[in-house]
């Protein structure tokens, strides 16, 4: 190939672009990115930026070392407005339209914005650097904080929060945080968690309104109850930013659509990362992953797939891995749970935050989950990434 694009300056749009180079390809290259600034690391946005330990120097994903040693161009700043497939372009906010003989798309996803609190000061997102660096300068005040949302983003900044000695409260719809996720025992167990920190953690109820006369008051939720808060954040979850690639003949459900290899409808077009939906063989499952090592993985998953071709590929068939830290605990899982699940904790105990859960179905383990065991984690994910057997795993732990 002559020249290779990749449109969104994400994670795993560094990662692939690094990877090209790493696997020979000397053609032509260009990254394509909305934000003005290089890639930079997304997690810490939630947890150390937000409480003032770290600043913007070491969020770069490459410290020491610029995209000019990759030998790319860079369009830093510029939105992807549109995919002609037939003509192998790229078109850009900018007016220009940019050639390709392969394409790896890797814009991520952006946060979804509930439609209530319009037009009130005190309402934050955390997904870029400067949604998180706002919320750390309006924290300094000391406001009460209502959390909307106690998934993973939700929590870390609840956990945050707390941190700096903030009154948190945060609401989640579902009966727990989690729950889709971790499953019934251990979603309660992150429950806990979170209250014996001090967080007014209130579950099975919605936000009806966000209320307050030119700044947030207080948040009204649909059991009627209402909330005294100065300052909100959402917390509710991502969407994957496909708009720009309507009409291209790509496939559009719940992001890009991709095989078992990354690769879409269009020829010599691949996907990564938040954005990309694939069938994971591994769990039987089409999934969508917005997770760090996942990006990273993927990644290198769909060059090999633009440089090599589909024979020369395997299918792309990882157990996922996520990882929060929450207080004291490093929440870590690896794997897919599902409702019904078998579930045995084999290590450890959720009282002293250290523990090993494995979760389990049709005989075989299909999830692992650690609080403050990451090598117990790693190993895990190995095997079951390898078809670990349900009975084989619970006989070597009680051995």
């Amino acid at each position: 190939m002559r020249r290779i694009v990749v449109v969104g300056a994400s994670l795993a749009g560094l990662r692939a672009v690094e990877a090209l180079r790493r696997e020979g390809y000397e053609g032509a290259l260009t990254l394509v990115g909305e934000e003005p600034r290089a890639p930079y690391d997304r997690p810490p946005l939630s947890k150390q930026v937000l409480r003032g330990e770290w600043g913007e120097d070491r969020l770069d994903l490459r410290r020491g070392a610029g995209l000019e040693e990759l030998e790319l161009d860079a369009r830093l700043g510029v939105l992807a407005t549109g995919l002609d497939g037939r003509a192998r372009e790229v078109q850009l906010a900018d007016g220009s339209r940019l050639p390709y003989d392969g394409l790896l798309i890797a814009t991520g996803a952006r946060a979804r914005r509930l439609p209530l609190g319009e037009g009130l000061s005190g309402v934050h997102l955390v997904r870029t650097l400067e949604d998180a660096t706002a919320l750390r300068d309006a924290l300094v005040a000391g406001p009460r904080v209502c959390v909307i949302g106690a998934g993973f983003i939700g929590l870390e900044v609840a956990a945050s929060c707390r941190a700096l000695g903030l009154s948190v409260t945060a609401i989640e719809g579902l009966p727990l945080p989690l729950v889709n996720k971790l499953g019934v025992p251990m979603a309660a167990a992150v429950a806990d968690l979170h209250r014996a920190e001090g967080v007014d953690l209130r579950c099975g109820v919605t936000v009806a309104a966000i209320e307050g006369d030119g700044r947030v008051e207080r948040v009204r939720l649909s059991d009627g109850t209402a909330i005294d808060a100065d300052l909100v954040v959402m917390g509710v979850g991502v969407a994957p930013n496909v708009e720009w690639l309507r009409g291209s003949g790509i496939e559009l459900d719940d992001g890009v659509l991709c095989d078992a290899r990354c690769a879409t409808a269009l020829p010599d077009v691949v996907a990564a990362g938040d954005v990309a939906r694939w069938p994971n063989a591994l769990f039987d499952e089409t999934m969508r992953v917005e997770h760090w090592t996942h990006a990273v993985e993927q990644a290198n998953a769909a060059v090999q797939r633009l440089l090599r071709g589909a024979e020369a590929t395997e299918p792309f068939a990882p157990a996922p891995y996520f990882w929060s830290d929450q207080y004291d605990v490093k929440i870590q899982f690896a794997g897919r749970a599902r409702e019904g699940d078998e579930l045995q904790v084999i290590e450890g105990s959720v009282e002293a935050r250290k523990l090993v859960a494995l979760y389990g179905r049709e005989g075989r383990v299909t999830g692992v989950l650690t609080w403050n065991r990451p090598p117990k984690l790693i190993a895990y994910r190995r095997q079951i990434a390898q078809g670990l057997s349900w009975a084989d795993a619970v006989s070597s732990a009680s051995s």
